[in-house]
């Protein structure tokens, strides 16, 4: 009897680390269900419409097209003029506002500058235009707390290397091929409590410039 008895303790009761595992399992379980998701939002972006003199090649290295183009497009003067600010409400979300600058936008707006003065129409720096990449700026949204924390240009799936980057000032530069509009372009301006990601299509990319 007393082998019998022995035997059935050691059926019925359940060993110590066996006991925790069944604990521990749907504890782990629970922890991974309540753990609260990355907030991910996705927008499409819209070109600004009404941007003179059209403009369908994208954002290119500077070059005599473009840079008389871009002379032409300051010369409208106004206070917001589409095709000097046509990055005006690009991706627009509640979280951050984007700001491009390029070298036909540095000729442009130069121009545009001077006119909007009363003063005759200058021409910029040609090896000026030519030595600026472009830059794109990242300011919060009226309102918005969700602070920035990266910024990734993707072209294929695959992040596009920047030549330089600042998180703190919100500056991120790249080489022209990066925003060639031979295909899509993904934005993501990654945040502490969400991720804004901006599809440019390559139709959009072509009224950069």
């Amino acid at each position: 009897m007393m082998a019998a008895s022995n035997a059935a303790s050691r059926v019925c009761l359940p060993r110590p680390e066996r006991f925790a595992s069944r604990i521990a399992v749907p504890a782990l379980c629970a922890c991974v269900l309540l753990w609260p998701a990355a907030a991910h939002a996705q927008i499409t972006a819209v070109a600004r419409p009404g941007a003179t003199p059209a403009w369908d090649k994208g954002m290119i290295p500077i070059n005599a097209e473009s840079y008389y183009h871009a002379i032409e497009c300051g010369k409208q003067g106004g206070e917001d003029p589409p095709c000097v600010f046509w990055d005006t409400g690009i991706c627009k979300n509640d979280d951050f506002t984007l700001a491009f600058y390029s070298g036909y936008k540095e000729v442009a707006y130069q121009v545009w500058t001077a006119v909007r003065k009363k003063q005759p129409a200058p021409q910029p720096s040609y090896q000026s235009a030519q030595r600026t990449r472009v830059t794109i700026g990242v300011t919060p949204a009226p309102g918005s707390k969700n602070v920035l924390t990266d910024f990734v240009v993707k072209r294929g799936g695959k992040p596009v290397p920047s030549v330089a980057r600042s998180v703190a000032t919100g500056q991120f530069t790249f080489d022209y091929p990066a925003w060639a509009p031979t295909t899509g372009v993904t934005i993501d301006m990654v945040g502490k409590a969400k991720t804004i990601s901006c599809v440019i299509p390559a139709e959009v990319l072509r009224q950069f410039r």
